[in-house]
C-alpha cells in the first residue's frame, strides 16, 4: 500500500510539472491553423533581434564564468587553505545574493555607479555591460563558490600544494596546474548553471537598458503570440541541457581517468 501511494505521489508530480510543458509545446506547433508546423520556432530563430540579444546574453555569460573562476578559485582555495575559521563567514557572504532582491542590488549600483558619481560606469555602454557582468557575477555566486568548495573538498590541497612547491612552483602556477586541472569538473558544474542564470536573468539587463535575451523573452510574451511559447520551450530546453551537462561531465571524466 506503501508503494502505491508513493507512485502515486510521483504520478500526481510528473503531471503537474510536465502537463504544462506539453500544452506549450503543443500549441507553440499550432501557429500555421489546421496542422502542426514549426513555423513559429523558424520566426524566432530569424529574428535578428532575438540572435543578437542570445548572442549578447551568450558572451556576457561567457564572462561571467571567465570572471567567477578568477575570483572564485583562488578566494576558496586561500580560504581552505590558510583560513579555515572564516570559512563559515565567507560562505554566509556568498549565500546573500540568495536571500537579497536582485532589484536591491541592481538599484545599489545605479545609486552608486551614476553618471554623477566618482565612477560613472553606466555613462557609458562599455562601462554598463561591465556593471551588468558584475551583477551576474553575484548572481551566480552562491553556485560557483558551492561547486569549487566541494570540489576542493574532495582533494589534499595541502600535500598537493607543498608537492608542487617544492619543486619549485609559486603560488599562479600550483593554481593554474595543479589545483584547477583537479577541480575542472566542479569549475565546469559551477560554469554550467552560471550559464543557465545568465541566460534567463531579466531584472539586471532590464534596469541597466542592456539589449540581453531576458527582456527580449518579456517583450515577446506581451507582443507575439506562438513565438513566446516556442522560446519558452528553447530557453527550458537550453537550461535542462545545462543540467544534464553537470551529471554527463563528471561521469566523462571519470570513465577517462578509468582507461588510463
Amino acid at each position: 500500500m506503501k508503494r502505491f501511494w508513493s507512485w502515486a505521489a510521483f504520478g500526481l508530480g510528473v503531471c503537474y510539472f510536465f502537463l504544462p510543458l506539453v500544452g506549450m509545446l503543443e500549441f507553440s506547433l499550432k501557429m500555421r491553423r489546421g496542422s502542426y508546423s514549426l513555423d513559429a520556432y523558424a520566426s524566432v530563430l530569424g529574428d535578428p533581434q532575438f540572435q543578437a540579444t542570445f548572442a549578447y546574453s551568450t558572451v556576457m555569460a561567457l564572462l561571467t564564468i571567465v570572471f567567477g573562476v578568477l575570483i572564485v578559485v583562488p578566494t576558496v582555495y586561500w580560504v581552505r587553505l590558510k583560513l579555515p575559521r572564516l570559512r563559515p563567514v565567507i560562505e554566509f557572504i556568498t549565500l546573500l545574493p540568495l536571500v537579497i532582491p536582485p532589484i536591491v542590488i541592481v538599484f545599489g549600483y545605479i545609486r552608486l555607479f551614476n553618471t554623477s558619481s566618482w565612477l560613472p560606469l553606466t555613462g557609458s555602454s562599455s562601462g554598463t555591460n561591465l556593471l551588468l557582468m558584475l551583477g551576474y557575477s553575484v548572481l551566480s555566486l552562491p553556485y560557483m563558490y558551492r561547486a569549487v568548495d566541494t570540489g576542493l573538498a574532495s582533494i589534499d590541497l595541502r600535500t598537493l600544494t607543498e608537492a608542487a612547491q617544492s619543486l619549485g612552483a609559486g603560488w599562479v602556477t600550483v593554481l593554474a596546474r595543479v589545483i584547477l586541472p583537479n577541480v575542472l569538473v566542479a569549475v565546469l558544474s559551477g560554469a554550467f548553471l552560471t550559464f543557465a542564470i545568465v541566460i534567463g536573468e531579466y531584472v539586471f539587463a532590464a534596469l541597466l537598458d542592456r539589449p540581453a535575451f531576458g527582456p527580449y523573452l518579456v517583450w515577446a510574451g506581451g507582443n507575439k503570440a506562438y513565438e513566446p511559447a516556442a522560446l519558452a520551450v528553447m530557453t527550458f530546453a537550453l537550461t535542462w541541457g545545462c543540467m544534464a551537462l553537470i551529471q554527463l561531465v563528471p561521469r566523462l571524466f571519470k570513465h577517462q581517468r578509468a582507461q588510463r
